[in-house]
């Protein structure tokens, strides 16, 4: 059993991540910026990633951390992303933290050509600032001492199925390729049982 923390634990993919590990035996702590708004998750502490203080103070005596966030209200999504990963990397670092796994984008993960997928004709590219301020936290980690890997479904979440198959591949981009909360929750969890990437960005589906 591990102690693990999960940053953005309110989300679909968070609470999929969060419940997955406990499954396990995992000791998580789960953390959400503002516990009130999540009355049907009990247990939850308060904190900001973007805080490199609350980062080293949450982070501190546990083997992994799990960010799986985004903030929607934000106006900039590449202040969000990047000013994430720098309060990650300084927070883990001081607080010793080695492993962070990152829930990514498939926009920014090569195609089995090669291509990054958002740059494939007929992707939507109407959030390409989303899908750059992604690659920019990446870059982040990218420079930093972490163990890190970013994970992402190879093409999307399939928000109508959300079966636990109990079984993933890793696979290069393709947008036309689903998997579940669940599933991925699988694929991200055993990258901290069983350390197999290491400074990267992989996807997983179905």
């Amino acid at each position: 059993m591990s102690k693990l923390l999960v940053f953005g634990a309110g989300g679909r993919a968070g609470r999929a991540v969060v419940e997955e590990a406990r499954s396990r035996g995992h000791e998580v702590t789960a953390v959400v910026r503002d516990p009130s708004r999540y009355a049907d998750l009990p247990g939850l502490v308060a904190g900001d990633v973007t805080s490199a203080a609350d980062v080293e103070r949450l982070s501190k005596g546990h083997v992994a951390v799990v960010a799986a966030v985004y903030d929607g209200a934000s106006a900039d999504p590449a202040t969000f992303f990047t000013s994430t990963a720098e309060s990650l990397v300084d927070g883990l670092t001081k607080a010793g933290v080695p492993r962070l796994l990152w829930v990514g984008l498939a926009s920014i993960l090569p195609t089995e050509a090669g291509v990054l997928l958002m740059d494939t004709p007929s992707y939507p590219q109407e959030y390409r600032s989303f899908y750059l301020a992604h690659a920019a936290a990446a870059n982040v980690f990218d420079v930093s001492a972490l163990d890190w890997v970013s994970i992402a479904p190879s093409g999307d979440f399939n928000h109508a199925d959300p079966t636990r198959t109990g079984e993933y591949r890793v696979l290069p981009a393709d947008a036309t390729n689903l998997i579940s909360y669940a599933d991925f929750a699988i694929a991200l969890v055993d990258q901290i049982d069983r350390p197999a990437r290491h400074r990267g960005k992989i996807g997983v589906g179905s």
